[in-house]
């Protein structure tokens, strides 16, 4: 009953220019580096002045804080989204699993930039939104740890952070494979993703 949890993806609305202010800050930092990117070059990407973009942003410190606290918290509630749907629908634990593991695989392939900026650009950060963004993902690994801990019961809690985080670092290093073209289809790739995460996780059983 895989159709019993939410796996539809709804095409995405026109980006705001906050967005696109955003998103491009993203690609030019993955590429570059934090350092190496200047308030005129991400205005020039977007169309609008580098001035321009203190309408929006208070600097560049304020788009990556914006960036990582914002993917972590979005990871976090489409996370605690897709637990509630599949309560509502009475959903087995192995379903909850499966439509974690889609959204995070959604994540892995289409944010390829921020999974480079978290990697590279973490401790640039002040330390309140590095706290924040540790927070947001402890509370990510717990969801994580309870929808397992249920399909294995049996299994240590200690065994089973260990494997979600595992699962985490292997569909993160999506990005560090080598380029879009380089990779399978994004279907095929979705799939081959969605195996080996299942099979890391399903190896607790054993």
């Amino acid at each position: 009953m895989k159709d019993a949890v939410s796996t539809h993806r709804q095409a995405p609305a026109p980006l705001s220019r906050r967005e696109q202010i955003l998103r491009e800050a993203a690609r030019l930092f993955a590429e570059r580096g934090f350092h190496g990117v200047g308030v005129d070059e991400i205005g020039a990407a977007v169309g609008i002045s580098g001035p321009g973009l203190y309408r929006h942003f208070a600097g560049k410190d304020a788009m990556l804080a914006e960036l990582l606290v914002g993917i972590s918290g979005r990871l976090l509630t489409g996370g605690r989204r897709r637990v509630a749907e599949a309560a509502e629908a009475g959903a087995a634990p192995a379903e909850v699993l499966d439509s974690l593991i889609d959204g995070h695989i959604d994540f892995a392939l289409d944010d390829r930039a921020l999974i480079i900026l978290h990697d590279r650009e973490l401790g640039q950060l002040r330390d309140s939104d590095r706290k924040l963004v540790r927070s947001l993902q402890r509370q990510y690994v717990e969801l994580w740890v309870d929808v397992v801990r249920r399909l294995h019961p049996g299994t240590l809690e200690v065994e089973v952070r260990a494997a979600v985080h595992a699962v985490f670092g292997l569909l993160n290093s999506t990005p560090h494979l080598g380029r879009p073209g380089a990779l399978p289809a994004r279907t095929a790739m979705a799939a081959l993703l969605r195996r080996l995460a299942l099979g890391a996780l399903g190896s607790l059983a054993g």
